[in-house]
């Protein structure tokens, strides 16, 4: 199957892949399998699980890896987890707060050394120590030209607003190597809409450029997804090396009653042959009370293509098909 058909492959993927997963994090690894992960609605805890398919994911065999703490830091608000493969070891990023200040993230990393994530002993690294401390959250890593690199989101409180993106060089997967470097902040009328947010970002790596997916607004129906471009030969660690779409990549579509697509990541088909996005919307606009606390973001998949120009076209979020 080409390119060409994939918009039309479309109806093959199930929509929504699996319900109550906000956040989705799908990773296909060498072993052949996926690998899924996402905030669960309680936010108390880290679920994993695996599939030789996509679709297998939803009623593949939910392992909880992790549980919050009682006390203390990491004790409440469970959030945004992601798992990365990083030099032979099992690693997953989230951020969580403590359960007397529910809303004072930070990011902290588990690791494992199994082959396979779901067994073995998750060991915890602690918190990723930024420049300065302040709610931060969505971190996410990648390797270009020999470094490790995690971006993640955090708020400044020297700038209007709640959270602005950072990159920085890792000298191991939970530690800073260099200073970080602000690449985007909330400026944009599509960005601003109930909060100031970015955050949520994803790398997609092609065509001789590095295309870094985030998310901005409340998290209702105008939460969409931004995308940043940079040449793969710049100096990430420039932030003039970053270029800002002025439009939303993917957005709520009302005719197909999707709202506020957003927080993803990437993968590929079985057969390698086609690029999925991972997102999350709901089904329904109207929210009673805070959307944050509405369990109803489901994790979504589909198809997207690329334009004539090497940008990817991520269309527009397909209707339920289930």
């Amino acid at each position: 199957m080409n390119l060409q058909t994939s918009e039309q492959s479309q109806i093959l993927l199930r929509n929504p892949l699996i319900e109550q997963r906000a956040d989705p994090w799908v990773l296909k690894h060498t072993d052949g399998y996926y690998y899924f992960t996402g905030s669960v609605p309680e936010y108390d805890r880290i679920e994993l699980r695996r599939s030789r398919t996509i679709e297998g994911l939803e009623g593949a065999e939910k392992v909880v890896v992790w549980y919050k703490h009682d006390a203390g830091p990491m004790s409440a608000n469970i959030w945004a987890p992601e798992l990365h493969y990083i030099a032979g070891k099992w690693y997953v990023y989230f951020a969580a707060g403590t359960a007397d200040e529910p809303f004072k993230h930070r990011m902290y990393v588990l690791e494992n050394e199994s082959a396979n994530p779901l067994e073995g002993n998750w060991t915890e690294k602690g918190q990723i120590v930024t420049d300065w401390d302040s709610f931060s959250l969505d971190a996410t890593s990648f390797e270009h030209n020999g470094e490790q690199y995690l971006v993640w989101a955090q708020q400044d409180h020297a700038i209007q607003g709640n959270t602005n993106l950072y990159i920085a060089t890792l000298s191991n997967p939970w530690t800073l190597k260099s200073k970080q470097v602000m690449i985007t902040k909330p400026e944009l009328d599509w960005e601003v809409i109930g909060y100031m947010v970015n955050e949520g970002a994803a790398v997609l790596k092609r065509n001789g450029y590095i295309y870094l997916t985030y998310s901005g607004s409340a998290t209702d129906h105008n939460y969409a997804m931004g995308m940043l471009t940079a040449s793969e030969a710049a100096d990430l660690l420039d932030p003039a090396s970053w270029v800002k779409s002025q439009a939303p990549v993917f957005t709520s579509c009302p005719e197909n009653s999707q709202y506020g697509p957003g927080h993803n990541s990437f993968t590929v088909s079985e057969d390698g042959g086609q690029d999925i996005l991972v997102y999350h919307a709901r089904s329904y606009k109207e929210i009673v009370g805070d959307p944050l606390f509405d369990p109803n973001r489901h994790a979504r998949v589909k198809v997207f293509t690329w334009n004539s120009d090497g940008t990817p076209n991520f269309g527009k979020p397909p209707a339920d098909t289930v």
